[in-house]
């Protein structure tokens, strides 16, 4: 049997369809995106979730994230289940070698993190992006401190180029063995930072500061991407090997959604939005004389085909292939059949408590419908800008009996809530940040520069699962450990279930600690910190758990 076929799957953060020249962006330069399209089959009608977990969730997964407790991008609400089987656990099942670098956001902790769902060597930031509360304190994309297989390093450089080296060191390390990397750049989410000889040409041109920044981290991308397509060719792999370049979902900062300033390819909405800019996005696949470069699929088609795509192509096995929601599009890729099976896809973004209907796009064929109201002809209105709900109550009727259907069945998963194990011989102590809560009160601060102002004075819970009967250590920090800043707090407390407990303590102290008998079992623990003048009353945005 020849070696299978490695793969590379890109995925990109906040790119909409079109931040890239060959989509007709007038302002953006991105030769290598443009070469890899050109040798590549594109997916001209592909559609994520219009938000960054449930996205990732689908396509590591091959079933719509919300069975795999993954509905929102916080909340608790992009813990990957831990049963759910990975893209990674696929490859690495069958013989592969698997590292992940870049963004994960399916979860920090055991069991969630990359580390523990196949990967072999994983390097990334934490939470959903550099700089959030979970990340390393004070990573700001330029010589950061990344987490290589769990532990933080000192990494030197801008992040993505940071990324593409270590996934073009793996590759060097493995051509003797079959590959699988997933390479998942922070870039180009928020805060829009590169160095300014990117950004530099764009704004020449006019381009208002924050976009020409945006369009600067895509220039660097594209430079790196040349990078790792130049090494396919010098290690001679690029024949063997697929690439897959694609986004999680539409564009964050390519155009104004006020103004329209800026460039979406003619689409409705940004990210977030479950209009076409918000899901529509780019998918190309390059596995030389094995797929038909240059050509382009107009069938509707989503994240949950990826991962059934993938193993058909590399004649490998899902271990849970019965239960898998997408299809395999191999032979539609090879050129091997003109059709699919006609079938409604779902997209979504669901609150805390998931509501029907609620932020929803079905597509059907040529058909959009809108949060369970509005109906658009993509074909005769690809901008979405006339609703023909009214003209066409059969099709209504049908689209919302598909979303009934699909809706019946993920019931269980939306009454479920995933808990964070504390006490694990795998991860001792447990770090919980805010950016976990299920939150009570006011706006969590998920970004590390808003924990010490007021407006984001909020409260909430983590649902933690106690593994192990025993005492524990529960540390409560307004900053993470490696930070060591005072709290400016006076009073704590600490609630387990229905059991509360309280302390005094100073406000330049950085940190408090209890000392508690915990039973084994799922359970809700939420803290307090009050400042000396009872105004600031607000969560400890970090814990650490720590079974004694």
């Amino acid at each position: 049997m020849s070696r299978p076929p490695n793969v590379i799957f890109i995925i990109t953060d906040d790119q909409g369809y079109g931040d890239i020249g060959c989509h007709g962006n007038p302002w953006l330069m991105t030769p290598n995106l443009d070469r890899l399209a050109g040798e590549s089959v594109q997916l001209h009608n592909h559609h994520h979730d219009p938000l960054c977990s449930p996205s990732r969730a689908a396509l590591l997964t091959g079933q719509y994230a919300a069975r795999n407790g993954v509905w929102h991008v916080i909340q608790g609400r992009h813990l990957l289940h831990p049963d759910a089987v990975t893209m990674a656990d696929c490859f690495s099942a069958n013989g592969y070698r698997a590292a992940m670098f870049g963004k994960w956001h399916l979860g920090d902790n055991y069991p969630f993190a990359p580390r523990y769902r196949g990967f072999d060597e994983t390097l990334c930031h934490k939470g959903g992006g550099v700089g959030e509360l979970p990340d390393y304190w004070g990573n700001d994309y330029f010589d950061d401190t990344y987490f290589r297989n769990g532990e933080p390093l000192n990494c030197a450089g801008y992040c993505t180029d940071v990324f593409f080296g270590a996934a073009l060191d793996f590759i060097s390390d493995s051509v003797d063995t079959p590959f699988f990397v997933y390479l998942a750049t922070n870039a180009m989410h928020a805060p829009f930072r590169v160095e300014d000889r990117y950004a530099a040409p764009y704004r020449e041109q006019g381009i208002p500061n924050r976009r020409a920044n945006f369009y600067g981290m895509i220039a660097n991308f594209d430079e790196n991407l040349g990078r790792l397509l130049q090494r396919l060719d010098d290690l001679g792999l690029a024949e063997n090997t697929i690439v897959v370049f694609t986004s999680d979902h539409g564009t964050a900062a390519g155009v104004d959604p006020s103004t329209g300033a800026g460039y979406n390819a003619g689409m409705r909405g940004v990210k977030g939005s479950v209009y076409e800019g918000g899901h529509r996005v780019s998918f190309f696949m390059r596995w030389p004389g094995q797929l038909p470069a240059a050509r382009r699929i107009s069938q509707p088609t989503a994240h949950i085909d990826v991962l059934p795509t993938l193993v058909d192509l590399c004649g490998i096995r899902a271990a849970n292939a019965a239960d898998l929601d997408g299809i395999s599009l191999a032979p539609l890729l090879r050129g091997e059949t003109e059709d699919l099976p006609d079938r409604a896809i779902v997209i979504q973004l669901q609150p805390d408590q998931p509501r029907k209907w609620h932020h929803t796009a079905l597509i059907r064929g040529r058909w959009r419908l809108i949060k369970g109201e509005e109906l658009y002809d993509v074909e005769r209105d690809p901008g979405q800008c006339r609703d023909v709900a009214a003209e066409y109550g059969q099709i209504i009727a049908a689209l919302r009996q598909d979303y009934d259907s699909w809706w019946r069945e993920m019931q269980d998963a939306f009454t479920q809530t995933v808990a964070i194990p504390i006490g694990s011989e795998h991860e001792n102590p447990t770090l919980l940040s805010a950016r976990d809560w299920h939150p009570t009160s006011g706006r969590v601060p998920w970004m590390q520069e808003r924990i010490d102002d007021p407006a984001y004075d909020a409260e909430g819970y983590w649902l933690v699962d106690v593994l192990d009967a025993g005492v524990y250590k529960i540390e409560l920090r307004a900053h993470p450990r490696e930070a060591d800043l005072p709290m400016g707090t006076v009073a704590a407390s600490l609630a387990i279930g229905d059991t509360e407990y309280r302390r005094p303590c100073r406000d330049t102290d950085a940190m408090t600690v209890f000392d508690v008998e915990l039973n084994a079992g799922v359970t809700s623990l939420s803290t307090l910190l009050v400042d000396a003048a009872g105004i600031r009353r607000r969560g400890a945005c970090y814990v650490y758990a720590s079974k004694v």
